[in-house]
Order: structure tokens, then C-alpha cells, then sequence
């Protein structure tokens, strides 16, 4: 194992489907169409670059209208390539209230997917709004990690309006400080670099010991400089390596981390140490290598 990507959307037909009316403005972005593969393909994508992947699902209908990627969906890639997916994060809509409560519980509970992954732009909610907090309240009581977007987003940009999606929903302070206060034994990841608001979140990773930050979105020459400076320094143990594939290939953006000239031992703890850590990944790390020698033979 290379690496953990602890931040991977699904390149099936299941990851159009839920983009919908944005993907023809996040092809204009990345400069290239996004094709469909098929679940052995999106595998092989991984087996290639020798890294291990946690997938996530999608749900943010109110919202937006387009379509789910399921929680079962996610869980089901894993079951059917367990030596390459490792249990990746459940997705539930905020806005539909306790019918997302239980299936939120079901997910990890039944389903045993790792965490849950919310993208406040898309989903259309401040995340620090106290009616939202009886999901940290259950994440925090199964000790189930969450993973939050926060910045911009390649989706909706260029669109007219950006597509309707509000970017203040994932602006780190007040949304992920008020978070980590209130629930001091939740664990959070800080989804992307957070630009425009870099600053902020290293204030708050330095300042709160239960929050890290995945560099998923970003090639690694345009990570903020802010931040790059960091991931050597106070930062080495708070960074989780993610690709946010299929935007980007993992063992692309693995290389580019190497030539950033990082401080001896800090790859190692940002490819797979820290997210080993953090997400209490060590037997599930096991369970892929065990499941990786049986298909090797």
C-alpha cells in the first residue's frame, strides 16, 4: 500500500447521475469529459497506483433534485473489491430530518461504513445550525468520524449564478469551530483546503485537537502556500491524503505531493499515518491487504 485516499467519489454511472445539471460545468473545469467506468475499471484505477480508497456516497435532493448515490451502493463496492475499497463514508441528506437520523445509524451501524461525509454547499445548510446537531450528537455516540466540505467548489463553477450554490455554507469559522467545541469527542476532517478561507482552518486545526484536514481537489502545486508551508511544520499530523477521484488520479496527484520537497517522514504520516490514526483504519487496513494477497495468489 501506497497510500490511503480517504476522499474518492465513485467513476460509475451512479457519480453522473448525482452530479446531474453540474457536470457539464465541472468538465469545463477540469478541461476533459468525465467518462463512466465500469466497477472493475474504477478498481483497476486503484490497484494501479497501489492505494487503498474509501468511496462516498451522495444524497442531496432537497436541494439540488438530482439523483442518490446509496449508502448500500458504497458499502456494496467494498464487499464486492475488498482488497481495494476500504469501508467508505455514508451520505445522508440533513434536510430529511429523522428519516436520515436512522438511516444515517444504519449505515454505520449495519452497513459498517466508516463515517459520514457532508457537503454543506450542495446539501444547502450551515452545519454549526443546532437543529443539524443530532447528527454530531450520533456520529459522536457510534464514534463515527465526519468529513465536511469546506471552500469552494468545482461544482456549479462557471455556471450562471454558480448553479444557485451558496459557498458560505462551507466557510470553516464558525461552521467547523462551533462543531469542535460542542462535541469535543467527535472527530472531523475538513474536507479540501478550505480556500478562500486557508487561514482560518489552520487557525482552527492548530486549535482543535479532534479536527484534521484531507488536501483532496487540489493539485499539489496550487495547494495555498499558507498551508504547504504547514503540512511540514505544526500541520505534519493533522494532513490526510485525498485525490477527490475521479477529478483527479490518485497516483497524479501522490507523485506531485513527493516533488513538493516535504520534510523526511511527513509523506509517509500524509499518505497513510495520519488517516491510520485518525479514522482507526488499522483493522480494516489489515482486512484489504489480507484480501489483496488472496487475489494476487
Amino acid at each position: 500500500m501506497r497510500a490511503i485516499d480517504v476522499h474518492c467519489h465513485p467513476s460509475t454511472k451512479e457519480h453522473s447521475v448525482s452530479v446531474g445539471k453540474y457536470m457539464a460545468a465541472l468538465e469545463a473545469m477540469l478541461g476533459r469529459p468525465m467518462r463512466s467506468k465500469s466497477e472493475d475499471e474504477m478498481a483497476e484505477d486503484f490497484r494501479r497506483d497501489d492505494v487503498f480508497a474509501m468511496l462516498i456516497a451522495m444524497d442531496a435532493q432537497a436541494e439540488t433534485g438530482e439523483g442518490v448515490i446509496t449508502n448500500d451502493y458504497i458499502a456494496g463496492l467494498t464487499t464486492r473489491h475488498p482488497d481495494v475499497f476500504l469501508p467508505g463514508w455514508a451520505v445522508v441528506d440533513p434536510w430529511k430530518g429523522k428519516l436520515a437520523l436512522a438511516e444515517l445509524e444504519r449505515a454505520i451501524r449495519d452497513l459498517k461504513l466508516t463515517g459520514t461525509k457532508w457537503m454543506p454547499i450542495l446539501q444547502g445548510f450551515y452545519p454549526h445550525d443546532h437543529r443539524f446537531y443530532p447528527f454530531w450528537d450520533l456520529c459522536q455516540s457510534l464514534g463515527a468520524p465526519v468529513l465536511i466540505h469546506c471552500g469552494t467548489t468545482a461544482i456549479g463553477s462557471g455556471m450562471e449564478g454558480g448553479g444557485g450554490l451558496k459557498l458560505d455554507y462551507a466557510r470553516p469559522l464558525p461552521c467547523i469551530d462551533n462543531i469542535a467545541a460542542d462535541f469535543p469527542k467527535l472527530t472531523i476532517i475538513m474536507a479540501h483546503p478550505a480556500w478562500p478561507w486557508t487561514e482560518e482552518a489552520i487557525a482552527i486545526l492548530l486549535h482543535k485537537t479532534n479536527v484534521y484536514m484531507d488536501i483532496s481537489g487540489w493539485r499539489p502545486k496550487y495547494i495555498p502556500a499558507t498551508l504547504k508551508a504547514e503540512m511540514s511544520r505544526r500541520l505534519q499530523d493533522k494532513i490526510l491524503y485525498g485525490s477527490d477521484y475521479p477529478g483527479w488520479s490518485p497516483g497524479q496527484c501522490l507523485d506531485e505531493l513527493q516533488m513538493e520537497g516535504l520534510r523526511d517522514g511527513v509523506i509517509e504520516k500524509i499518505f497513510y499515518k495520519n488517516a491510520l490514526r485518525a479514522l482507526k483504519l488499522a483493522d480494516k487496513v489489515k482486512a484489504a491487504e489480507a484480501a489483496a494477497r488472496l487475489r494476487s495468489k
